[in-house]
């Protein structure tokens, strides 16, 4: 089977009701529209957020600075002193283990190491991103960090 196959199931669809053309069926002189009125005119919708001439809730609150930059990309803060606790000495420290030892949700979340704490296991650790000062205890524990770029 492909797609070119597939068809909707019997009695699940309906044509699309064709009003204004002829008193013979249903739907003919005023096409469902009333008599008159706003609603009777062709484009006679008022826009969404149109409050009937009350000054609209957008235009009423005060335009606030700056902005929230849609590409920011927020990191999970892991400590030393929690890779310290959850993981073995020698241990490789990356978004899976991260994720099996709990501490991130996904093993595909952006990871930052923080130097709060101290370390004294060797774990070699590959995350996307390391403080300096995270960086010089685990190098100083003998372990290494290993960043994507």
């Amino acid at each position: 089977m492909q797609l070119h196959d597939l068809t909707p199931a019997a009695g699940s669809t309906h044509s699309r009701k064709r009003v204004g053309r002829g008193n013979s069926g249903k739907g003919g002189t005023y096409a469902g529209r009333g008599l008159n009125g706003q609603g009777s005119r062709s484009g006679g919708t008022k826009g969404a957020g149109f409050e009937g001439g009350q000054t609209p809730l957008a235009m009423r609150l005060p335009k606030l600075p700056g902005f929230k930059n849609p590409r920011r990309i927020e990191y999970t803060a892991v400590n030393v002193s929690t890779l310290e606790v959850k993981f073995e000495d020698g241990a490789v420290v990356d978004g899976a283990s991260l994720k099996a030892a709990g501490i991130t949700k996904s093993e595909f979340e952006p990871v930052k190491v923080l130097g709060d704490g101290e370390i004294t296991k060797k774990l070699t650790v590959k995350v996307d991103k390391v403080s300096a000062s995270a960086k010089a205890k685990i190098e100083a524990a003998g372990g290494k960090v290993e960043l994507p770029c």
